[in-house]
């Protein structure tokens, strides 16, 4: 990954997820194109509803359109579900993906419950009836705002962002961990092991997120291992700050080539003032990925919504790092097609 990428796209994955004015952009990588060699589904397979009615930040037609092309390459019936969680709306969907809801739309409000109680109630009977759930939350503030959703199916969220220091369980960046069967950071699940051979998963790359607690009844799908640590979420005045600091430097590359300066000099060159001292504590015996039996439901928790998508990110004419499922190297989209056949009771 780029160098500029690593200095700043923690902090723009922050301000994108609220109202605030920025020059980078995180979106769907369009040109990435999906290939399933073996559709689980003829093309009239299970409904797939995605929630837009959250304020979320990744839906069918923005940062998951890739996810949703993927599903629809593999048989789903994918469309958006626009409509707040009743019995009624709930009952036009087979699975519901729920990714990266909002509280609201600034600093103030990002982070608040972004699912009344009511809501909480019908999708929690939903699933308990024989609905199938995949609830997705990043790191802050998705997780804040999601995490009563969450216990309704008994999994905290750290509501942070999680790390690894040791090498061989993170990529470049500390919070890009790696989940595979070598490092013994891949639980045991179907999940994991497909309809069979062709289908196992061998390694799973997250993309900055948060992480789990794992119920009694529920497998832990990715593992965060005894070096893992949360990095408690940041108060508003750090976001803030934070998105300033990203500001600041988009704004020293834009100028440096103006000027045909080079960029990473005009990186240097930026003063990256500290935005609060980082608390950290161990994650060790949680997860990033949880699967459970509800009723006769299913749900799966993910705390990290990147991985199942494919994102670029852009500053004013350059892009400066890629991720998810465009980035080589990982079992991801097979992990993806893995999780939508258990939800879907293909095994």
């Amino acid at each position: 990954m780029h160098r500029i990428a690593r200095i700043f796209i923690p902090i723009l994955a922050l301000s994108a997820a609220f109202t605030v004015p920025a020059a980078g952009q995180q979106g769907p990588d369009t040109a990435w194109v999906p290939v399933v060699e073996r559709p689980a589904y003829g093309g009239s397979g299970p409904r797939v509803g995605i929630d837009q009615a959250h304020r979320n930040f990744h839906t069918a037609t923005g940062n998951y359109r890739p996810f949703a092309t993927l599903l629809r390459r593999d048989g789903y019936r994918v469309s958006a579900s626009t409509q707040p969680f009743t019995r009624e709306s709930l009952s036009a969907f087979d699975v519901l993906v729920v990714a990266n809801a909002r509280g609201g739309d600034d600093v103030e409000t990002v982070s608040s419950a972004a699912f009344p109680a009511a809501e909480r109630a019908a999708l929690r009977e939903w699933v308990r009836g024989g609905g199938s759930l995949l609830l997705i939350a990043d790191h802050q503030p998705f997780g804040a705002a999601a995490e009563a959703l969450s216990l309704e199916f008994g999994v905290g969220m750290s509501k942070g962002f999680t790390r690894d220091t040791t090498p061989g369980r993170s990529g470049r960046s500390q919070s890009f961990l790696r989940f595979t069967r070598e490092n013994g950071l891949l639980g045991r699940h179907p999940i994991l092991e497909g309809r069979d051979a062709r289908e196992r998963v061998g390694e799973v790359m997250s993309f900055t997120g948060q992480s789990l607690s794992i119920p009694a009844a529920a497998a832990a799908l990715l593992v965060l291992s005894p070096t893992a640590e949360d990095r408690a979420p940041p108060t508003v005045a750090e976001l803030r700050e934070q998105a300033a600091q990203q500001q600041r430097v988009i704004d020293s590359i834009a100028a440096a080539a103006r000027g045909g300066g080079a960029r990473d000099t005009a990186v240097r060159a930026t003063r990256l003032a500290p935005a609060g001292e980082a608390r950290y504590s161990p994650a060790a015996g949680r997860a990033q990925a949880v699967a459970l039996a509800f009723g006769t439901g299913r749900v799966v928790v993910l705390g990290e919504a990147a991985m199942l998508s494919a994102q670029v990110i852009e500053i004013p004419g350059r892009e400066i790092g890629r991720m998810g499922l465009n980035v080589p190297g990982h079992d991801d989209q097979q992990f993806a097609l893995n999780v939508m056949h258990w939800l879907s009771r293909l095994f």
